[in-house]
């Protein structure tokens, strides 16, 4: 990727300095919303803020995720993150939230949590 590119990746998603953006602490503050049982998939999270994709909440999550239930966001399969499953499916497990009988994906028909924003005309459902 030429410089101009990664730099201004950097500078939208925050990653490269050690301070999150303010897209990374809207990821965040709904991330830590989102109540024990139920999950949000990157996409929907990206869908719910209306801004930036799947991917740019991905790269949020895993630099400053530790801090909120980093656990209660999964893929659009209900798979949890790549390289944590083993610790995400416990957590998930604890939370209470709905897995499918091989216990490796959320049911997200079940599980998916769609915020209310409170805010005219902001995409709330991302079903």
């Amino acid at each position: 990727m030429p410089p101009s590119q990664r730099h201004r990746r950097e500078r939208e998603t925050g990653y490269g300095d050690g301070l999150p953006t303010p897209f990374a602490e809207r990821v965040l503050d709904l991330v830590a919303a989102i109540p024990a049982g139920k999950v949000m998939a990157y996409g929907d999270i990206a869908a719910a803020l209306g801004e930036q994709g799947p991917r740019q909440v991905g790269t949020v999550i895993s630099r400053w995720g530790g801090g909120v239930p980093w656990h209660r966001v999964v893929r659009a399969s209900g798979e949890p993150a790549q390289c944590h499953e083993g610790e995400a499916l416990r957590l998930l497990r604890v939370d209470g939230t709905p897995l499918r009988p091989d216990g490796t994906r959320v049911v997200m028909a079940q599980a998916r949590w769609v915020p209310d924003l409170g805010r005219p005309g902001r995409r709330t459902s991302v079903i």
